[in-house]
């Protein structure tokens, strides 16, 4: 395993439309070949394991030190990947913005084409998406969201955060853990300096446990502690926690989950409405009136970059970036067995020289 952190800084700006295109046929070539030899599952791995995903958006030619690399790596493959996943059994929804939200209706649409229910997956993107947004308070807005997935029913997730005081980024990836709520990170790659309440550490369960008792409660019995602790001078890191909590705001949220009793952390986690704030209210009272404590661990992980765009090693070089493309396929070709498979290459590959034509002009 190897472990550090990389500094991700936020970019504005898009890949050119000359390089995204390669980045696209590049993306797939790779994710074919990794298909070919590791199966689906050793393409899960691959995108959950930060240290390989940001050595593969360096092979695309993208800024090794920059936010950018994540929303264009994942929206290379999804791209890539869009009309092969009759072929290949892979999915990919989300992205960034907008498009993150649309997740759940991309997973649903491609779940009735393959005649499954939904709902797992549904569950499984929102609750990543809940944790890093919610329950991992580290300063940092998850803004992007790729959630792929098999027809089988396994996934991966690929998701970033911005914290835009700072002008820094912070990387999230994810497989099926047995936990939503108990470190169910495969990795984080980001800076390790932010105040982090992290209500998802594994040694938080207690303080989780009490924070799901309390939702359960009427909600006059949390806010009235709340109002006590901000009456009350609290040490500094408990402060910056409590300064921006209205316990009377908090009322309606905590009515919710006295009326539907949440059994778990993880059903207190997926209801609608319970965000951050509230969280951290069930937390700091469970830590500061029942004495357990939550854990302030940044589950920061992992990272690895060099690379490209930005000029650093040095420029793209376009026409080897082709052969890469064109090595890459042959070798697709040839390890594929089955003359249907390698005439499904020949024409993927007719279909990139007419693309790359009006490329090569500009």
């Amino acid at each position: 395993m190897r472990t550090g952190t990389a500094d991700l800084p936020l970019h504005g700006g898009r890949a050119p439309h000359w390089l995204f295109e390669r980045m696209t046929l590049l993306a797939r070539e790779m994710t074919l070949a990794i298909l070919a030899d590791e199966g689906i599952s050793g393409f899960m791995r691959r995108l959950a394991d930060p240290v390989w995903f940001q050595a593969f958006g360096c092979v695309l030619g993208f800024d090794w030190h920059s936010s950018g690399l994540t929303t264009t790596a994942c929206g290379a493959l999804k791209e890539g990947l869009r009309d092969l996943s009759h072929e290949t059994g892979l999915y990919v929804a989300g992205g960034k913005g907008k498009t993150s939200r649309k997740t759940p209706q991309e997973i649903e649409t491609a779940c009735w084409q393959l005649g499954r229910e939904p709902d797992s997956l549904v569950r499984a993107s929102r609750l990543s998406a809940k944790v890093d947004s919610a329950a991992v308070q580290d300063g940092f807005q998850v803004y992007h969201h790729s959630f792929f997935f098999s027809a089988e029913g396994s996934w991966a997730v690929v998701q970033q955060g911005m914290n835009e005081t700072s002008g820094m980024a912070r990387r999230y990836h994810w497989l099926p853990p047995e936990r939503f709520d108990s470190d169910p990170h495969a990795a984080i790659a980001g800076t390790g300096t932010q105040q982090v309440l992290n209500l998802v550490a594994s040694e938080g369960d207690a303080n989780r446990r009490i924070a799901v008792e309390l939702s359960r409660e009427n909600p006059i019995t949390v806010v009235s502690e709340l109002n006590k602790m901000r009456a009350v001078a609290m040490p500094r890191h408990h402060d910056v926690r409590l300064s921006d909590l209205h316990p009377e705001r908090l009322s309606r949220i905590l009515l919710s989950t006295y009326e539907r009793q949440p059994e778990d952390f993880t059903a207190l986690l997926a209801m609608p409405g319970v965000g951050a704030k509230s969280l951290r209210a069930l937390a700091l009272v469970a830590e500061l009136t029942y004495g357990e404590p939550a854990s302030v661990r940044d589950p920061v992980s992992y990272a690895f970059a060099h690379g490209g765009k930005d000029g650093t090693p040095f420029p793209v070089d376009r026409s080897t970036y082709d052969a890469t493309i064109d090595s890459l396929r042959r070798a697709v070709a040839d390890a594929r067995a089955g003359q249907s498979e390698k005439t499904a290459a020949l024409k993927r590959l007719a279909g990139v020289e007419q693309s790359l034509t009006p490329v090569a002009a500009r």
